[in-house]
């Protein structure tokens, strides 16, 4: 039996053909938004970039194999090969694969799966286990035994993310683990902090882009769809609206009601930078 595809999937791949297209980045990722660039879509390549030589500037000295789990169109590992470290990725996502296969090389061996059912051999262990926006998508409880599981003694967990704030209220953002329950997850584990930085002001204006290019692109675009089609089939543009009216409205609130920006996003979440490490056995 065929397995669903996923809408997400689908629409990640989408999103990356679209940029590649418009901005020739093949990248997924947020981008840092530091004070001299101008935060607008044209920018978006070059603060992702940013992002990445952040990302990669906190691996520690003597780390020589990475394994990037979530490693989406293997835009960081791209740039991991090229800086001559031993990478491998694990992704869930066979079209997102594809996309990493083709920037990263035939060479980038990519495990394909969940992190929580990947299977690897006892005596395959990676001097660093990073997971650049993927940290969220992946079991709590579990997730830093795993990943200990992949590390030589002494070995780190590079990790940057989202998570929830405790902030009262409803938000149009979705993902991102609890910090709080995140950080007893960590303190019960025998992994040390080495560091633990709050870049959400730098990330933040990600979400300025997305409902720019929602008001200015998406639901123009959705109306003169809706007009034409009103137009030539009008009793069955009357049963769609009927039918999926709740999914409508939900996906306006969502994604074009201007709910979407930086502000809500530095209510409702916390993008942080953190490097931790494994002891000495």
């Amino acid at each position: 039996m065929t397995s669903k595809v996923d809408s997400k999937e689908v629409g990640l791949v989408a999103g990356l053909n679209l940029f590649h297209f418009f901005l020739g980045t093949r990248d997924l990722h947020y981008g840092l938004w530091q004070d001299d660039l101008e935060v607008c879509i044209q920018n978006l390549p070059e603060a992702q970039k940013r992002y990445s030589d952040f990302l990669l500037s906190h691996i520690p000295a003597g780390v020589k194999r990475v394994l990037d789990v979530g490693c989406g169109a293997g835009g960081v590992a791209t740039e991991l090969l090229a800086r001559g470290y031993e990478v491998e990725g694990v992704s869930p996502s066979p079209l997102l694969s594809e996309a990493a296969r083709e920037q990263a090389g035939p060479a980038f061996k990519i495990h394909q799966g969940r992190f929580e059912d990947v299977s690897f051999a006892d005596d395959e262990k990676f001097d660093l286990v990073m997971f650049s926006e993927s940290f969220q998508y992946i079991t709590l409880d579990t997730v830093l035994r795993d990943a200990a599981l992949r590390l030589k003694p002494g070995g780190y967990l590079l990790i940057c993310d989202f998570f929830k704030t405790n902030e009262k209220g409803r938000s149009v953002i979705g993902g991102g683990h609890p910090i709080d329950k995140f950080r007893a997850v960590l303190q019960a584990s025998e992994l040390e902090v080495l560091e633990d930085k709050d870049i959400t002001a730098l990330t933040a204006p990600n979400l300025d882009i997305v409902d720019q290019m929602g008001r200015e692109l998406i639901l123009p675009t959705f109306k003169l769809i809706g007009y034409a089609f009103g137009s030539n089939h009008p009793w069955l543009a009357k049963l769609i609206r009927w039918k999926y009216d709740r999914k409508f409205k939900k996906m306006h609130r969502k994604y074009l009601s201007g709910e979407r920006n930086a502000q809500s996003f530095a209510r409702f979440k916390v993008y942080r930078l953190l490097l931790l490490r494994m002891p000495e056995q």
